[in-house]
């Protein structure tokens, strides 16, 4: 019987002899990391939605003008946390646009024009007799009531789609922070009509109409035009832009961004978050500051008091529940810094939002 040394000696032996059969695998020729990379834009439109849009079409014969009141004057105190994101798309002919204290902006067909703070502005063609205070028409778009604008002239016709989204104001205060007051795309290409526009004459369409599921349509369809829209808006930045969507296209601050937003109650400091981005600390930190004006951790404690307001909004989870859910250790943290934040505890603030939204549901039922 041989002695159980041998045994292990012959089996070394046998290993050996299979390594050397193997395939030996190199670090470029590795199987490569499937998992999808990490996108900021991405991760905070998955928790940042639309809760509404409104599409209407629009018609001048020149001489035509009319004036547009800033979109923050057109939120109700019911809907006092939403954020309006106000757009032009020129169908036929062209205009000039200008803001207050700025240079006119000329667009024509196939252009969108937008104005991402929803700042007040005026538009026209030839020399307008009069101005058109176009805020009545707006409200009564914004309450429903879908009806196209027309003036006649003697002149060249212009033919718009106007739109507005409806946004958490989160999009208006971060996202759409740093971005010009006024913006032009071109959606055409060589004369010939996008998906894009072709979306925007669908929607305009479907908002006139009464089909079944309207509205469920219209909130889809215009999240992946907005989607769209903030893909181009990034895709033309310039490369000294400032901002959260100039941020999100920088690889360190992008990678974070993404990181924070897909774990927001993780327990985060600058030194974990610049080791998971590959990025130094010092290196994280400046480039934070330079897009987003402010370090990590203060982006991620208003990001999580943001979600917390949510939270407190649509749910029924206790103040304690929310507090842990949103990456807070206890729940007296939690609502030391709602309070601060949002001038209110988190339970008060609770009942506040629960009123008015009982009160809006009222007045459309009564609509």
């Amino acid at each position: 019987m041989p002695w159980p040394h041998c045994k292990l000696a012959s089996r070394r032996r046998s290993l050996r002899s299979v390594r050397k059969t193997l395939p030996t695998v190199r670090a470029d020729t590795a199987p490569a990391d499937t998992t999808p990379p990490l996108d900021a834009l991405s991760e905070v439109l998955r928790t940042v939605t639309l809760t509404g849009a409104t599409f209407f079409s629009a018609e001048f014969q020149a001489p035509w003008g009319f004036t547009s009141p800033p979109s923050r004057a057109l939120v109700t105190p019911l809907d006092a946390d939403a954020h309006l994101v106000l757009f032009h798309l020129v169908l036929e002919g062209q205009a000039l646009a200008r803001l207050e204290g700025s240079g006119d902006v000329s667009v024509k067909a196939g252009d969108i024009i937008t104005f991402p703070q929803g700042h007040a502005h005026r538009m026209w063609q030839g020399q307008p007799p009069r101005w058109s205070d176009t805020e009545p028409l707006v409200r009564r778009a914004l309450a429903g009531s879908f009806e196209v604008e027309r003036t006649a002239g003697p002149g060249d016709r212009t033919r718009f789609v106007c739109g507005y989204f409806r946004c958490d104001s989160f999009v208006g205060e971060v996202i759409l922070a740093g971005l010009p007051p006024l913006l032009t795309i071109s959606v055409r290409d060589h004369e010939r009509r996008s998906w894009l526009e072709e979306a925007i004459l669908f929607l305009a369409a479907e908002a006139t109409s009464d089909h079944a599921g309207r509205s469920a349509l219209l909130t889809k369809l215009s999240e992946a035009l907005f989607v769209e829209t903030l893909r181009r808006w990034m895709a033309r930045l310039p490369p000294d832009q400032t901002g959260w969507l100039a941020g999100a296209r920088d690889e360190v601050v992008g990678l974070a961004l993404a990181r924070l937003h897909r774990e927001p109650a993780r327990k985060w400091s600058v030194d974990t978050l610049a080791r998971e981005v590959g990025a130094s600390r010092s290196t994280l930190t400046d480039r934070f500051a330079r897009y987003l004006g402010e370090p990590p951790m203060a982006y991620l404690a208003r990001w999580r008091l943001r979600l917390g307001a949510r939270l407190l909004k649509n749910s029924r989870h206790s103040v304690l529940e929310i507090a842990t859910r949103v990456g807070y250790e206890s729940e007296a943290a939690f609502n030391r810094a709602f309070s601060r934040q949002y001038g209110a505890p988190p339970g008060r603030y609770r009942r506040t939002i629960g009123a008015a939204t009982t009160t809006r549901r009222s007045k459309s039922a009564r609509a």
